[in-house]
């Protein structure tokens, strides 16, 4: 056990990387926007963002999201470094239309997402499981990578599969001639919920398959933008074993204001900030109804957090009614995380009677 003053002086080291990270990305953004064709004055940005507010409907209880579709994965053999276990990456169409006319022609130009993709990790023998489904962050999504960071090992002896899900324009769904940032999430809020929308019916396209094919049950698990997007299937999607959103991004204004995205000056900025709420309101976890019972949904922060910071966990929780814990490390130097995950391997072996260990 390392001491008090220990954790403070390794949870500064951590929230010192997160910070230099994000200034990186901040100064990338911020020359990003002298080529843009954003407004340069907080009336302009705001008119703008009203014209974005009034494509989306008022009324959460609309067909925004996409109607469940069977599907029939492609199958191709992977590796997984886990005794005992067998990997193999599926791919299906993802057949996504976006709902804003304005952006379609440059959401659809990326050929590589018309594809969604999946490596599923389970035991060599043949019992269908439970299947926990992982959910990547931003800029991540490589199926090697994602095996280290997550803790499969946990799960596999927990009872559960896991599957690697890919999120639109990362990973193999990514364009590989672009350098820097995915084009998802992105500056043009349009964009961002047509990415939410497209990972919402990726999602319930492959649990449907899931079902069909024999997997008693199916849970949700994200880290940081992978976080959100389990938030918000957990609202969406009737039926899930349970929810675990991991150092989760809960506001898409919110991140942008702590980004510095908005204006400077106050009144402007609480402008932007509720108009893009408004905007954001068709794709957000916390204006949408949990459909989980109580029990089954997990939330883990990171106290040292500088991207997302623990108040997004904390919303999370408190919405969906879920306990609270938290590693004493960073967003990126995740100090700490074995007794979190422990604690999520508690909840696993919970759901399907087993003791904690």
């Amino acid at each position: 056990m390392i001491g008090r003053a220990t954790r403070r002086a390794l949870g500064s080291a951590a929230g010192a990387v997160d910070r230099a990270v994000t200034l990186a990305v901040q100064a990338r953004n911020n020359a990003r926007r002298l080529t843009s064709p954003r407004p340069s004055s907080a009336a302009g940005r705001a008119e703008l963002l009203r014209g974005f507010a009034e494509l989306y409907p008022e009324h959460l209880d609309d067909d925004f999201f996409l109607p469940v579709r069977d599907i029939s994965p492609v199958a191709r053999a992977a590796t997984i470094d886990v005794q005992g276990a067998r990997a193999v990456d599926l791919s299906w169409a993802s057949d996504y239309a976006p709902f804003a006319s304005g952006i379609r022609e440059r959401y659809q130009r990326t050929v590589e997402n018309h594809a969604a993709a999946v490596r599923l990790v389970g035991r060599l023998d043949e019992q269908k499981r439970p299947v926990a489904i992982l959910i990547h962050g931003y800029m991540a999504g490589n199926y090697q990578v994602e095996a280290r960071l997550w803790p499969v090992r946990r799960f596999l002896r927990s009872g559960y599969d896991v599957a690697f899900f890919t999120l639109p324009f990362h990973g193999v769904r990514g364009n590989p001639h672009r350098r820097g940032a995915p084009e998802f999430p992105a500056g043009d809020p349009r964009f961002s919920n047509e990415g939410f929308r497209q990972v919402i019916g990726d999602l319930r396209d492959f649990i449907r398959w899931l079902t069909v094919q024999g997997h008693p049950e199916v849970g949700v698990m994200g880290m940081s933008l992978g976080g959100y997007s389990a938030a918000l299937l957990s609202t969406v999607q009737a039926g899930l074993s349970f929810c675990v959103p991991v150092i989760p991004l809960a506001s898409l204004a919110d991140f942008a204001r702590e980004q510095g995205e908005l204006s400077v000056e106050p009144a402007a900025e609480a402008e932007e900030h509720a108009l893009l709420e408004r905007i954001y309101r068709v794709v957000s976890p916390l204006a949408r109804r949990p459909l989980l019972a109580p029990g089954r949904t997990l939330v883990v922060a990171a106290k040292a957090d500088r991207i997302t910071p623990v108040g997004h966990a904390r919303k999370l929780a408190a919405h969906l009614g879920a306990p609270l814990v938290s590693w004493h490390g960073g967003h990126l130097l995740q100090l700490g995380r074995k007794d979190a995950f422990r604690r999520v391997e508690d909840l696993l072996r919970e759901l399907r009677g087993q003791p904690a260990f």
